[in-house]
């Protein structure tokens, strides 16, 4: 269950950091930050940096457990 409420906390963490890195004009180096669009909306986004931050949520809750 906990994984399911980690996801959503993973993309905003991600939304935020692509943001700000990605509107400076640099792709992050290993984050490989890219710009997505989705219909008529533009946005920043990353990959491995969603999965990092999904697992680090996900890690905390259990913790917490």
């Amino acid at each position: 269950m906990e994984f399911f409420k980690a996801v959503p906390l993973g993309g905003i963490l991600t939304y935020v950091v692509s943001l700000v890195i990605g509107s400076q004009g640099s792709r992050g180096g290993f984050l490989s930050i890219y710009r997505a669009e989705m219909f008529e909306y533009e946005l920043w986004w990353s990959w491995p940096l969603f999965f990092a931050g999904s697992a680090l949520a996900w890690g905390i809750m259990m913790l917490q457990r």
